[in-house]
């Protein structure tokens, strides 16, 4: 038994998670968790192929530094795998359309994958090994997420920036098949990185697109450290002015297990549908529904929604506007159901228009509740009810118990819709095939190949 800093002889928490993930590989997860995996793979990419032409996408490109062996998502450009892990985080983060665990808060996707597809090009890594490490990222920062986020931190901090390095930092270290020690101290370094403020709904700011890139490129660094030697704070989780005491103010659990009773948090990842925010989706979904009983949005007198506590006291999600940005409407529960009843429907073009009359009248006669039945369920389940009261005096009303994700075909669907307009069909399809064959790949460097915009020949000699 490794003796902690303490000489108590108690293992830290980071030598735990490290432990017992450093001792699993691809077998230890059933065909479900692999597929759902995959999924996982194909939406952040999709993602990453729709926003490369926002601007804080080009930004971050921008910014690149030249040089480097890792692909940026869509281009020909080359660059260091920590500018490429920012760049790529980013681009996946820039349709608000990622995939989201809601019991952390946290959209460990848009880390974990940018994370590993650079790590991927710059030493072998098969591909069994890239799925294996990609569910023990998700797991750790979910199950970390847990532990760590209250409503009251969410408030103040993005989950994302907080828990997800030491996620992708234990993904990386799996990856590269780095000993123990070495694994323990990547978190450990990764989580002094962990950093978001959520100040950016309030003021309108981008900052929020950036917080995915610092946390993949930190992580990067934080195993290339523990690579070359560096040694971390073994109890940075647990210490007295570790995570959980900076963060949360009081002491961590005495243990964060990994895949409790074989449990796989991935498989509670879910795949948004729109392009919004998590808490805005399932609202959205039953305003469709009350939609489809109106005849127009001027026989609508009230609306009242309601929600979780979380979804109603995450920052930005109560806005009414005015909106600078459509970030800040696509975060507004209030502008989202507004958008779906006058429009009839759940698209990116909801929030095309942040000065449509109609659309803002109904923000302003729409109230926004926390149910306490919805706030019991969560995180476990995510719903929303939406009643409408007309001038008529009729009332409509529609609920749901839970957000309903998008489906594997759609993902599918949407992937290979985004991927052909930046790659062509060819090589769209060819890399849908990589991704679903990826357990019987030598190398899964040839998937980020495969994303770069290059010549068939450099492309065939990757693979």
């Amino acid at each position: 038994m490794t003796i902690g800093p303490t000489g108590s002889g108690k293992i830290s928490l980071a030598r735990q998670m490290a432990r017992s993930a450093l001792a699993l590989d691809l077998d230890s997860f059933g065909p479900d968790v692999v597929a759902k995996t995959k999924l996982c793979l194909l939406d952040f990419l999709s993602c990453a192929f729709e926003a490369g032409q926002h601007p804080w996408s080009r930004q971050a490109v921008a910014i690149a530094q030249g040089g480097g062996g890792a692909t940026i998502v869509g281009t020909s450009q080359l660059s260091s795998p920590a500018d490429a892990a920012f760049a790529n985080a980013v681009m996946g983060h820039g349709l608000v359309r990622e995939d989201m665990h809601a019991a952390s808060i946290a959209h460990h996707g848009v880390v974990i994958w940018p994370t590993l597809l650079a790590l991927s090009e710059q030493a072998p890594l098969p591909g069994a090994r890239l799925l294996a490490a990609a569910i023990i990222g998700y797991e750790t920062g979910a199950r970390v997420g847990r532990a760590l986020l209250t409503s009251d931190l969410a408030r103040l901090h993005r989950p994302t920036g907080l828990v997800a390095p030491p996620g992708a930092a234990l993904a990386g270290s799996f990856a590269l098949g780095l000993p123990e020690d070495a694994a323990t101290s990547a978190i450990a370094i990764a989580a002094n990185t962990s950093s978001g403020l959520n100040e950016w709904p309030h003021a309108g700011g981008s900052d929020m697109y950036f917080h995915p890139g610092f946390a993949a490129s930190n992580a990067i660094k934080a195993i290339g450290l523990a690579a070359a030697g560096a040694f971390g704070s073994e109890t940075i989780l647990e210490g007295e002015a570790g995570l959980f005491a900076a963060y949360r103010r009081q002491a961590a659990p005495d243990s964060i297990r990994l895949f409790p009773d074989g449990d796989c948090e991935i498989m509670a990842v879910y795949n948004k549908p729109v392009p919004a925010c998590n808490f805005a989706q399932t609202a959205a979904q039953a305003a469709l529904r009350v939609s489809h009983e109106i005849a127009g949005t001027d026989e609508i007198d009230r609306v009242v929604i309601r929600a979780p506590d979380a979804a109603v006291r995450y920052p930005g999600c109560d806005s009414i506007g005015p909106y600078r940005n459509a970030l800040q409407a696509k975060m507004s529960i209030p502008f989202s159901v507004a958008a779906t009843l006058a429009r009839g429907e759940i698209e990116d073009e909801n929030y095309s228009e942040l000065d449509d009359a109609e659309i803002m009248r109904l923000v302003a006669i729409t109230d926004l509740k926390a149910d306490p039945g919805f706030t019991v369920a969560f995180p476990g389940k995510q719903g929303a009810d939406v009643t409408v009261q007309l001038r008529s005096g009729r009332t409509i009303q529609h609920a749901l118990p839970d957000v309903i994700a998008a489906t594997p075909s759609e993902i599918r669907a949407r992937f290979r819709a985004a991927a052909a307009r930046v790659l062509g069909v060819d090589r769209a399809h060819r890399l849908q095939q990589l991704i679903d064959d990826c357990e019987q790949l030598g190398n899964a460097g040839a998937i980020a190949a495969q994303c770069r915009l290059e010549t068939e020949r450099v492309l065939r000699s990757a693979s």
